[in-house]
């Protein structure tokens, strides 16, 4: 197969088209004996990516963040020599700690690191906690934010480099949730999850704010199923984890996580 029919295959859209030929030529750089890695990938474009991968023939490669469940990963290609074990991470994490006592948000930091004419695709995790902000950057940014980064929000930054096995993800909460819907359309499954009328839900997918395994969805009645990812902006993102048979009134059985 070509690369013209690969890309006719699997792109869903122009933009989409443009993203995944970059990483097609990622990929053929590792073919020709050469290690090739992607910048970071948003969780999409990692779904895009693996559709890529899967219709190439699954050539060797890895996902990494730096971390266990980092949403934000590079895609690595293998050359035939190199094993994954020899494989050394593009990104380094650095560190922010700061005393004043504010409260520094997601929204502050990578407003900051951008602010000083960074690229987002060579930005990872952001991990925010009381006091402490890990941050996960590409290797040849270290040197320039290690000298010039001092702010995020009002606060004065401390920012050190740290090796990636000390990164600290922030622990999440989830909530379980036993639910029974009509029918598994995205709506119905979005009300349940997220504890809102099927109007509204079914209001915020035809808006655009809804995404279905990490792909925009505006169809209500997309049917879902176990496994899928509902992810509302603003509201985060819920789990189907299970579905179930049918109770005595013929409604079907969910079990949902909500990520809170």
């Amino acid at each position: 197969m070509t690369k013209t029919e690969l890309l006719n295959q699997v792109a869903q859209s122009g933009e989409e088209r443009l993203f995944l030929a970059r990483v097609l030529d990622k990929l053929e750089t590792a073919q020709r004996g050469a290690p090739a890695c992607t910048f970071f990938l948003s969780e999409a474009q990692q779904e895009a990516a693996g559709r890529l991968i899967a219709a190439a023939g699954h050539p060797r490669h890895l996902f990494s963040g730096g971390f266990e469940d980092a949403e934000r990963k590079v895609c690595a290609f293998l050359p035939d020599w190199q094993e994954e074990a020899d494989w050394e991470p593009p990104f380094a994490a650095l560190r922010c700690r700061w005393q004043s006592g504010e409260a520094l948000t997601h929204r502050d930091f990578l407003g900051a690191i951008l602010g000083q004419g960074l690229d987002r695709e060579k930005v990872g995790d952001i991990l925010v906690r009381p006091g402490v902000c890990d941050v996960l950057v590409f290797r040849e940014l270290c040197p320039f934010l290690l000298q010039n980064w001092d702010g995020a929000g009002r606060a004065k930054l401390k920012v050190e480099e740290i090796g990636l096995e000390e990164v600290e993800p922030p622990l999440v909460e989830v909530r379980t949730h036993r639910d029974t819907v009509s029918s598994p359309r995205l709506d119905a499954v979005m009300a349940s999850g997220f504890s809102m009328g099927r109007g509204k839900a079914a209001g915020l997918i035809s808006s655009g704010k809804v995404e279905l395994n990490h792909r925009p969805c505006v169809k209500p009645d997309r049917a879902v199923e176990q496994g899928d990812v509902i992810t509302c902006r603003g509201l985060g993102k819920c789990l189907l984890k299970e579905m179930g048979g049918v109770s005595k009134k013929g409604r079907i059985m969910l079990v949902l996580e909500r990520y809170v």
